[in-house]
């Protein structure tokens, strides 16, 4: 996938602002789909956060690993079962939700950053009490959290020491039972917690469309409405919802991209038109 060529005097000229408009702000990327696939676009990312960071924006990262957990169920042929568009996540999987999200995955996202010298740290929710839940209740989905708590301190400190942390999605309720967490959701939660500038949802499509055209700006009220609608459906809902979730609890703006064009995250951030949707309060 190509994106316009920019002339690279010009994207610094129009960088500048942005970057003195962030210093010191902090971003949560949400970190997922087929840009967790493609070794060139691993790379990317892991350069353009290590960007950010270095350049005084605080970084704090959250990913998914939905393909990873189905690739590894299948090889150990544990079955994997969705109820209305989410994984039903049984003991057996569980294990293979925490073996691959806060080991290979995790840490991997980690090593790539710490290649450009992010100083990443890798973490998940059952560390330091990150991220407390108790079992969701709308529907069975056997071991799978909500959110009722996130250790801000804890990522507070790991920031203030320079450290980028990189969050696996996954929980302990307050027996120390562990569950599997929504990546979409936990990022909302996580920005929230922390008063973020922008919280970054990195996809595989453009961004929000309605009538086949891509929405670069979006009120949050629109937001819902698309939902009622059906413009916005499937696993489009559950970032929606956190983007507004998020928004409400203080989050300034929130980004939806396509991760899949090289550098995505810098061309939505240091740009004026940007190249995702941004969806902002009232």
């Amino acid at each position: 996938m190509t994106h316009p060529i920019f002339r690279k005097e010009d994207v610094l000229i129009e960088a500048l602002p942005y970057i003195q408009q962030f210093e010191q702000k902090t971003f949560v990327i949400k970190y997922g789909g087929a840009v967790m696939e493609d070794e060139q676009l691993k790379s990317m990312v892991a350069q353009d956060v290590t960007l950010l960071r270095k350049i005084g924006i605080d970084i704090v990262v959250v990913h998914g690993g939905g393909k990873e957990i189905t690739s590894l169920s299948s090889r150990l042929n544990i079955k994997t079962t969705f109820v209305n568009g989410q994984r039903y996540t049984d003991e057996e999987t569980r294990d293979v939700v925490q073996m691959v999200l806060a080991g290979l995955i995790n840490k991997d996202i980690v090593r790539r950053i710490n290649i450009h010298g992010g100083r990443a740290v890798g973490i998940s929710g059952i560390d330091a009490g990150l991220v407390t839940v108790k079992k969701y209740e709308r529907e069975d989905l056997g071991f799978v959290g909500e959110i009722i708590d996130v250790n801000t301190l804890f990522i507070k400190n790991l920031l203030r020491d320079g450290y980028l942390p990189v969050i696996a999605p996954i929980g302990v309720d307050e027996s120390g039972t562990v569950y599997n967490v929504n990546a979409d959701i936990a990022a909302g939660k996580v920005a929230a917690s922390l008063d973020s500038a922008k919280l970054v949802y990195m996809t595989d499509i453009e961004g929000v469309k309605a009538n086949d055209s891509l929405v670069s700006h979006l009120m949050q009220r629109d937001a819902v409405k698309y939902i009622e609608d059906g413009i916005i459906n499937g696993g489009m809902i559950p970032k929606i919802e956190s983007a507004i979730s998020a928004l409400d609890s203080g989050v300034q703006k929130v980004h939806i991209i396509d991760g899949r064009i090289p550098h995505a995250l810098l061309l939505e951030i240091f740009t004026k038109e940007g190249i995702g949707t941004e969806i902002v309060s009232e």
